[in-house]
């Protein structure tokens, strides 16, 4: 049974001030009553006790008016979608019916609200979120744009909230979902600055220590970066005042995470990513003027600053063709930095601040034409003043070329529309499309003929007596799997062949009659085959009879003379054929590790280290085995986004006898005698073994490794604790 749900003092004074200046924005949009009947609705769901809090202990009614805030202060939505985030919990919990919304607050909600619930029963399919097919079911599946805005918006609200939570696995992977599918979907809508904020977020509970390391540095360097900001634009902003241009510059620190991010690409450390800013120029010009003063503040620049001429960006002269338009380039400021300067107008900066998509491609990544043009229209509308009515009649047709259907294990497949479960039993392997005879498609038998519908989940069924035949060639949509189809067949007929060529053999044999090749091509003649392969398929697959065959070939090889003696044909049925088929069979079992580990097969990663007490996590690897990674691994983040499918949880479970081999690297002052005192307190514990020790000293430093055989992470952190008591030790950690 669940707690009771009820609201602290400070939820309660929060709740009231956001429903007071939710109420405040929204005066113009509601209808008559709609402030009334969400305010009643909300106090009957607590009275009830229909809504509780979540994993993270959060109180529902108070983060979905957060959220509510967030889609019309920051997104720019209104009562519709307001709507629906009020009554989602109540729908989701199966206290409020759907067409009781639609009556209440009009289908426009009940859209919303149904698009919302289609999203979370496709999350119940566990696919794989990092792949981009995901974000593009995502869009293609929800009816309204409004559907997958407000979703960003609750994650953006969920990633604020749960800086002090105490469930660290839930965290990890909200956070995981944050960085993978809703920042890239962000992005897409040109919502650059919740984007950011959940890149930022998620590399701050992801990768703690990265995150405030970056953090403390930019707060330092942040009083040398603005005073060489101002030294920069100081004679800059003079010249282009002497020109009478009017302007204002400012200066656009990197976030966090693409300051990581680039530490990573360039595999260096703060201080060597050196664009840690961008100074940009925005002229306030006319239209018919944007283009001339543009490239007077561009002339001003590169008159003071040396240019590199290899950074130019010219989207002034052709725009991108998502309508993006700028002057990029690099020069040489003060004490010989390189610094971006972005050069646009105020109507340049509007339309690249909110987005039109612009980034997605600006940053090197190619979009689908379709979804960039598409996406600019969802923005045009969300900024018109009759925005939502538009919004009211818009359905997602994007995706109509192309279908996104399920594995039973998750994994997301593309198909173009019309394909069929022949297609996708093609697509896994030729094996399966060619012993296919149907398919579960949501647990409904379907043949394999039946064509694939976005969101379905498919699971492919195989017989081993299944052979492809000519006319799939007409079932199937895909090039692949015809041309698969095409293999199949022609292997096929080189195996009935010689099978059904052993077969005649065989029977001859039996028969005591001696086999020629010129008479069998006479036989094949006479009983009109026109393909020497169809003759034999029809022999292997029992069509023409072999008391048939045997009597056309001793009529043709005897003349029309009787048939007597030992020649005798007799009755096929005398003799019997023993048939070997192999059929593999594919295990599907999914491998859970949850809370213990006896009995499962598994090994240690090497990349790592794992040792006992370590927070751990289980990675399936190609052939079907698991490794087992510590979670701060680093290679734990390139799994997680490309293989995030075959994580699996792990946990330590009964303490054993096993001792594991770590490797410490110290680092300290050269002192006499310090290397005597680093081995004496290792030897001094009957439980540790010192299995080798490097050591090498530069300029009164050294450097050392150790390679120790401990029980687990309790003796290793007593071990470096005692370590780092030796004088001259500066630093000791694991490697």
């Amino acid at each position: 049974m669940k707690d009771k749900f009820t609201f602290t003092i400070e939820e309660k004074e929060e709740s009231l001030r956001l429903y007071a200046q939710l109420k405040e924005l929204l005066t113009d949009y509601l209808l008559e009553g709609d402030e009334e009947k969400i305010r009643h609705h909300l106090i009957r769901s607590i009275e009830l006790q229909e809504v509780h809090r979540d994993v993270f202990g959060l109180n529902p009614i108070l983060t979905c008016l957060q959220t509510a805030l967030i889609t019309v202060d920051e997104i720019g939505l209104r009562r519709d979608a307001v709507m629906a985030i009020l009554l989602h919990p109540s729908v989701e919990n199966g206290h409020l019916e759907m067409e009781s919304v639609e009556k209440e607050y009009g289908a426009s909600v009940a859209r919303i609200l149904h698009g919302l619930q289609r999203i979370q029963d496709l999350y119940k399919k566990n696919p794989v979120i990092e792949s981009e097919n995901f974000r593009n079911l995502l869009l293609s599946f929800a009816e309204d744009m409004r559907v997958i805005l407000i979703m960003i918006a609750d994650r953006v609200n969920l990633m604020r909230q749960i800086r002090d939570t105490e469930n660290e696995d839930a965290r990890q992977e909200v956070s995981q979902e944050a960085a993978f599918l809703y920042a890239p979907l962000a992005h897409k809508l040109g919502l650059y600055k919740l984007k950011s904020e959940l890149e930022d977020l998620s590399l701050k509970y992801m990768e703690h220590d990265a995150y405030y390391m970056i953090k403390d540095k930019l707060s330092e360097t942040k009083k040398s970066r603005d005073a060489y900001v101002d030294r920069f634009i100081g004679p800059v902003s003079d010249k282009l005042q002497e020109m009478g241009l009017k302007f204002h510059i400012k200066g656009r620190t990197k976030s966090i995470h693409s300051i990581w991010q680039k530490m990573k690409k360039q595999k260096c450390g703060f201080e060597g990513v050196y664009d840690l800013f961008a100074i940009r120029i925005i002229l306030d010009s006319p239209v018919e003027k944007e283009k001339m003063q543009c490239w007077q503040a561009y002339s001003v620049v590169t008159d003071m600053y040396q240019p590199n001429p290899k950074r130019l960006r010219d989207w002034l002269s052709v725009p991108k063709s998502n309508g993006y338009e700028s002057l990029h380039i690099t020069v040489l400021g003060p004490e010989q930095k390189w610094v971006e300067v972005q050069i646009r107008t105020e109507r340049m900066d509007e339309i690249a601040e909110k987005g039109v998509a612009a980034h997605w491609r600006y940053k090197g990544v190619k979009g689908e034409t379709g979804l960039d043009e598409w996406l600019t229209n969802i923005r045009q509308m969300l900024e018109t003043s009759d925005g939502e009515e538009a919004m009211d009649q818009f359905k997602m047709d994007l995706y109509e070329d192309e279908v996104f259907v399920f594995t039973p294990k998750g994994d997301l497949l593309k198909f173009p529309k019309g394909a069929t479960v022949l297609d996708m039993a093609y697509h896994i392997h030729s094996k399966i499309g060619s012993s296919c005879v149907g398919a579960r498609i949501n647990n409904k038998v379907v043949t394999f003929r039946q064509q694939l519908r976005s969101g379905d989940q498919v699971e492919i069924m195989t017989a081993s007596n299944q052979k492809p035949k000519q006319e799939w060639l007409s079932v199937v949509k895909t090039s692949r799997a015809k041309s698969k189809i095409r293999l199949a067949l022609k292997e096929t007929q080189v195996k009935e062949g010689l099978f059904a060529k052993e077969m005649i053999e065989r029977k001859f044999k039996n028969k005591k009659i001696e086999l020629e090749e010129s008479v069998m091509q006479q036989v094949i003649t006479k009983l009109h085959y026109k393909e020497v392969s169809e003759f034999y398929r029809q022999v292997a697959d029992g069509t023409l009879g072999m008391d048939t065959l045997i009597e056309t070939y001793l009529n043709v090889q005897q003349g029309d003379r009787a048939v007597t003696g030992d020649n005798q044909a007799r009755s096929a049925d005398e003799f019997e054929l023993e048939e070997h088929v192999s059929l593999q069979q594919v295990n599907d079992d999914v491998l859970i590790i949850d809370r213990n580990l006896k009995g499962v097969d598994y090994q240690l990663a090497r990349c790592c280290n794992p040792i006992y007490g370590d927070s751990v996590f289980g990675f399936v690897t190609v052939n079907g085995g698991i490794k087992i990674h510590r979670t701060d691994c680093p290679n734990a983040p390139e799994l997680r986004r490309r293989f995030g499918y075959r994580i699996v949880k792990a946990k330590w479970s009964g303490k054993g006898a096993s001792q594991y081999s770590i490797s410490l690297r110290v680092i300290g002052v050269d002192d006499l005698g310090i290397v005597n005192n680093l081995t004496s307190i290792i030897s001094k514990d009957e439980k540790l073994v010192l299995r080798s020790i490097n050591i090498d000293s530069h300029d009164g430093l050294f450097r050392g490794t150790l390679v120790v055989m401990l029980d687990d992470t309790s003796r290793l952190e007593a071990l470096i604790k005692k370590l780092k008591t030796v004088k001259g030790v500066k630093q000791i950690e694991r490697v």
